[in-house]
């Protein structure tokens, strides 16, 4: 069973550690505070739909597309221009989430036409 208590503790530990590291990685003009508060709802939308036992592919897009938003919204409210890697860093997981939705799609599709022969066999 999931304790609320454990679900908060768990997501504000890792909304901490995005921050310090998005603070390590961006301009100096990009506050920790200023990042703290452009990923918060992502990271509240995440731990509610967590405790709410949300299925897994749902939850991976729901993660990818709040994360992206999370990204467009630190660039909004940064003072400087971010660098482009960390604007690339926003697609990551949308990218490697629609890769592996892509795969599982097409080696079910695959099993399906390959299993009909091997039953007449």
């Amino acid at each position: 069973m999931r304790h609320p208590l454990d679900i908060i503790a768990m997501f504000a530990a890792l909304w901490l550690l995005a921050v310090m590291v998005l603070d390590a990685l961006t301009p100096k003009e990009l506050t920790a505070v200023m990042i703290g508060i452009a990923i918060a709802p992502a990271i509240v939308i995440t731990a509610v739909f967590y405790y709410l036992r949300c299925p897994r592919t749902d939850f991976a897009v729901m993660f990818a597309a709040l994360w992206l938003i999370s990204d467009i919204a630190m660039a909004f409210i940064s003072p400087k221009e971010l660098p482009h890697f960390l604007i690339l860093v926003g697609f990551v997981p949308a990218v490697l989430i629609g890769i592996v939705l892509h795969w599982h799609r097409f080696q079910r599709r695959h099993e399906r036409l390959t299993l009909p022969s091997a039953k007449r066999g």
